[in-house]
């Protein structure tokens, strides 16, 4: 099982200040030397956090995989080409949202969708949707030729009661089998913390879990360092 670090919220305590630190380019370092698979950034459209330069700096210096979140605007697609991330993993985006609320609807944006999938490969980016754990989900982007997916783990991790953690879990566990089955790699992340994430971790043909908001929240008490070491330990 691999470990994607989402390093966004690095960023928003810089914004917050609107200063020159913390460094994301710094952070993503250290998640590489402490063993992260690939680096993860959201380049938002309204910039909140993630900003071009750090986008580039990071694919200049990171040596593990640099992972892109983006959505289909056409501008941000614009300077994805230009930047080069290693992956692009396309979600949907709301100004409003404080967070991602849920996987892309690829049925109904199918054209758009496939439209900048189509760039981004002849860009000579892998491509990856991010979705939620649905059989018609998947079916649409296989449709548009898309090998890799990232399941949205947000409901499972947000239940509130025993039963709907379960029926969540079964969502995850079925949408991986059939992705799996049609050939796609699978990756899954959202909500993921030390407390849920070892039962994701196990299902089999996962193939790497990408997490944010987590790691920072327990970097500030013990560093990043060993905040990225100990959910390595907990996913393998």
């Amino acid at each position: 099982m691999k470990l994607g670090v989402n390093i966004d919220h690095v960023a928003t305590l810089r914004q917050i200040r609107c200063a020159s630190e913390p460094e994301p380019v710094l952070a993503g370092g250290i998640c590489q030397a402490a063993g992260a698979d690939s680096i993860v950034i959201h380049l938002r459209e309204d910039r909140r956090h993630i900003k071009e330069q750090d986008l580039f700096l990071l694919k200049r210096i990171i040596k593990v995989k640099l992972n892109l979140e983006m959505s289909v605007a056409e501008n941000i697609v614009d300077i994805a080409c230009k930047a080069f991330p290693d992956q692009a993993t396309l979600v949907p985006e709301k100004r409003q949202e404080i967070t991602t609320e849920g996987g892309l609807d690829v049925i109904s944006y199918l054209y758009r969708v496939r439209r900048v999938c189509e760039r981004l490969k002849k860009a000579g980016i892998q491509v990856s949707l991010f979705i939620d754990p649905e059989k018609n989900q998947i079916s649409a982007a296989k449709r548009i030729g898309v090998k890799m997916i990232e399941l949205h783990t947000g409901r499972y991790a947000d239940a509130q009661t025993v039963h709907a953690r379960e029926k969540y879990y079964k969502q995850l566990l079925a949408a991986t089998r059939f992705a799996k089955s049609n050939g796609m790699t699978v990756n899954a992340g959202h909500g993921l913390n030390y407390k849920n994430v070892s039962r994701i971790a196990k299902i089999k043909g996962i193939e790497e879990l990408n997490i944010g908001y987590a790691i920072i929240c327990r970097a500030v008490i013990v560093g990043l360092q060993r905040a990225v070491k100990e959910m390595i330990a907990l996913i393998r």
